[in-house]
């Protein structure tokens, strides 16, 4: 019988940065499954390919159901599956979100998750180009740049916003994030930086690693309430294998709750129509959906504006509250870059530049359920993308800014005609209608395994799972709300903690960890 003192399901952006942290004394002995390979294509190495990764066999390739508010449109999210997991399909913009975003989970019951709690876990993973400082390290293992070539209306795009009034911003990740500037990257050497590449693949050769890939992790085993192994299919065969301390759950914000799900722990109701038996009822499980989302923007240029291959394409960033309050986090999220995207699906059609809004806090919620009993099927996963009014009138408000800072005269040498949503677009009726018709996912789901203590949470605050033992979950799926801005560097960070959080459960302070780090 195998076993071993951990076992982490999903190389991911936290699974990876679990598993090195685990096995760092040399002893403890860790086995990471993962459902993917290794990325092996070519453009998984090209920052400005990583759009051509979507649809390929690295991409779960998932679709929401017909959305009720948008057109009933079924919107892709592609979700990698592969080592590093989505930080190796993503756009590589490192962004932490707001200090508010964790004053507002620390009030939500989840003490040890305020913005001072978790800055020395971001610190603790950043290999920063500008240094060490108050905000940034040097000693961690992730690589976080500047763009090495941005494109001139990358920049025409930062002038503009501040000649419109918006602060000048040359660190989203610095004292503070409003304003317009250039996104810091999880580039390295001009070549895309995944949490495989920084945290895993260097680590291969440790004796206490174990790492199994096209592993698919069918159930987890359970004593009573006692979480003992998994199951996984592999090379055809069905394997199970043994823990002696826990298991890890860092599938993400779709897989983690359909894994809990198929091992008889969520909606009991739900669980039992599909013959699952029940190991502990905990409705909170695929629940408390939350997704950016956005919309476009799009020029023609009357200059070729070819980015370069180190380019993640959104290269430029603006971050701003519509009601102009600097008390709480903004509340917009625009990004910007020398391509002509246009829905749908974000087609480049010849020369252009474009921007695309998010609203970063929508009020909007979905859920997850299972579509069968077989893991296999996707699960069935409902947005209610636009169920708020307001979020639609923020993309609406955002829209506007965008069109006012491309019409700034810092565009006048590239700006030809409107592609998208088009001139004659004007109304508030008729940019609302564009917005249904066109929107489209930021890729940044969160919230099916919320932290934190009232009835429908689904891991405590040390991100154990509620009502079992031996069981955590660690990744975007355990954010009670969305973080303002991308997703990747707040997941890294929850990797982080929860390795300590594991490791101080061995009897050694999570203080001293740090400290050590």
């Amino acid at each position: 019988m195998t076993e071993y003192d951990y076992i982490v399901i999903g190389a991911g952006s936290a699974g990876c940065v679990v598993a090195n942290r685990l096995t760092e004394d040399g002893k403890t002995t860790v086995l990471l499954l993962e459902a993917g390979n290794p990325p092996t294509l070519p453009e998984h190495q090209i920052p400005l390919d990583w759009i051509k990764l979507w649809g390929t066999e690295v991409d779960w390739a998932y679709f929401t159901e017909e959305e009720p508010y948008i057109n009933n449109r079924k919107i892709y999210c592609p979700r990698g599956k592969v080592l590093g997991g989505t930080s190796s399909i993503n756009a590589m913009i490192y962004i932490r979100g707001n200090r508010h975003d964790y004053t507002r989970w620390q009030e939500l019951g989840n003490p040890g998750w305020s913005y001072q709690d978790v800055l020395p876990y971001f610190k603790k993973s950043e290999n920063h180009q500008h240094g060490a400082s108050q905000f940034h390290g040097v000693d961690g293992l992730l690589s976080v740049t500047d763009p090495l070539a941005p494109a001139v209306t990358s920049h025409r795009f930062v002038e503009a916003a501040v000649a419109l009034g918006y602060d000048r911003n040359p660190d989203f990740n610095g004292a503070q994030q409003q304003g317009a500037g250039l996104y810091q990257l999880t580039i390295k050497d001009g070549k895309r930086h995944s949490t495989a590449a920084a945290f895993l693949l260097p680590i291969l050769d440790r004796p206490n690693l174990t790492v199994t890939t096209a592993a698919l992790v069918t159930r987890l085993l359970f004593e009573g309430t006692r979480t003992i192994g998994v199951e996984y299919l592999h090379e055809g065969t069905i394997h199970q294998t043994f823990v002696n301390q826990e298991v890890i759950l860092s599938a993400g914000a779709f897989d983690s709750p359909k894994l809990l799900m198929l091992s008889g722990i969520g909606n009991a109701e739900h669980l039992r129509s599909l013959n699952i038996p029940v190991v502990v009822d905990l409705p909170g499980v695929g629940q408390n959906l939350q997704d950016h989302l956005s919309v476009i923007v799009a020029y023609q240029a009357t200059q070729d504006l070819q980015p370069a291959a180190t380019s993640n394409i959104g290269e430029a960033g603006l971050f701003l509250h519509t009601e102009g309050r600097l008390d709480t986090a903004p509340d917009l999220q625009f990004h910007c870059g020398p391509v002509l995207w246009t829905p749908p699906g974000y087609a480049r059609q010849g020369a252009g530049f474009a921007a695309s809004v998010c609203v970063t806090n929508p009020q909007s919620r979905g859920h997850l359920t299972l579509r069968s009993a077989s893991p296999q099927d996707p699960p069935v996963i409902q947005m209610n993308y636009l169920q708020s009014e307001s979020d639609l009138q923020k993309l609406v408000a955002g829209i506007k800014i965008i069109r006012q800072i491309f019409h700034s005269y810092a565009f006048d040498d590239f700006r030809g005609e409107e592609a998208a949503p088009g001139a004659d677009v004007t109304s508030d009726e008729a940019l609302q209608a564009y917005i249904r018709e066109t929107c489209e996912t930021v890729y940044h789901p969160v919230g099916t395994c919320k932290m934190g203590t009232d009835t429908d949470s689904v891991v405590d605050p040390e991100l154990r799972v509620n009502g079992v033992e031996r069981l955590r979950v660690v990744d975007a799926s355990i954010m009670p709300t969305l973080i303002t801005g991308n997703t990747n560097a707040t997941t890294m960070m929850i990797g982080e903690k929860a390795a300590d959080l594991i490791k101080a459960a061995g009897g050694v302070s999570q203080q001293a960890l740090l400290t050590s780090a």
